[in-house]
């Protein structure tokens, strides 16, 4: 049972997201992301200007004038959720802990999913695959995919992002709008992630906490490692150890880049002490140029 001081929080979080996704954010969320196809609506008589390969010759020929087909977008769409509880995102160091920026954005995401009549659904995974939440439509649908990713405890602390994407390719048979949003501190995925890039319109969006990257010059620091419990002592002034520091997640992140971009996967960073809807938006209007 959810203590009050909990419920409150998610409660003012369920309302901070869903007012987020405003009304010019929803508008820009169906530019950026159409449907897969065109579906029949009805026939109506020819018009000036109608294109002439939209003509039914069938009905034209019974009433002895022209009709054309109309066909609309097929806009609803599901959207799938790929949600990152391993160890590593109960670290921060400023504003917030790292699952408090995921748990913002998949609100965020989930509200605008529900605002144009899409599905939201949402995989949680760690080393493994620890929850399905199927897609479905409606606020409370979004009320409850939030309370889980605040109060979800994970069987495993490590991260396999090979796990839920091998997952993701296996039970989502049709085309899905896919945000994987995680830390992404994990190698060895590129197979399943390419092959999900291919079956669905797949998104990155990675965070992180500038700790991580630039650690505090006050001497010797001891690091826990949240996923495997590891410990180790370090000497944050010393300058050569702090460059091989930098330089390991500068070749991470330049890793996965090369693999978002050869897979021709969208992809945007999050910061635990920045904005988020603007680098959404910003993400969004990259997306409608290229459409």
């Amino acid at each position: 049972m959810l203590s009050e001081s909990l419920l409150k929080k998610i409660q003012k979080f369920h309302f901070t997201t869903k007012r987020m996704a405003s009304d010019l954010f929803a508008g820009q969320y169906v530019s950026a992301f159409k449907g897969r196809g065109m579906e029949f609506s009805e026939v109506r008589e020819y018009q000036i200007g109608d294109d002439i390969r939209t003509i039914d010759w069938n009905v034209s020929a019974r009433f002895g004038h022209p009709f054309v087909k109309v066909f609309h977008e097929e806009r609803e769409l599901t959207v799938m959720l790929l949600l990152d509880l391993s160890g590593s995102q109960l670290f921060g160091t400023r504003n917030k802990f790292k699952r408090e920026l995921l748990a913002e954005v998949a609100g965020m995401l989930a509200f605008l999913a529900i605002r144009t009549n899409d599905k939201v659904g949402a995989i949680l995974f760690s080393s493994q695959v620890e929850k399905v939440i199927p897609p479905k439509k409606g606020a409370s649908h979004v009320w409850r995919l939030i309370k889980e990713i605040f109060t979800y405890e994970p069987d495993d602390l490590n991260t396999s992002l090979h796990a839920v994407l091998t997952t993701l390719n296996r039970v989502a048979k049709r085309h899905c709008i896919v945000f994987l949003i995680s830390d992404c501190m994990d190698s060895g995925f590129e197979r399943s992630f390419k092959l999900a890039a291919r079956k669905h319109d797949l998104t990155v969006i990675r965070i992180s906490d500038p700790a991580e990257d630039e650690l505090p010059r006050i001497g010797l620091i001891s690091l826990i490692d949240p996923e495997t419990g590891e410990t180790a002592l370090i000497n944050a002034t010393n300058k050569r150890l702090m460059e091989k520091w930098r330089a390991q997640r500068q070749t991470h992140a330049a890793y996965l880049t090369d693999l978002f971009n050869k897979a021709g996967a969208d992809h945007v960073h999050l910061s635990t002490d920045g904005k988020v809807v603007e680098p959404l938006i910003r993400l969004f209007e990259r997306r409608m140029r290229r459409l």
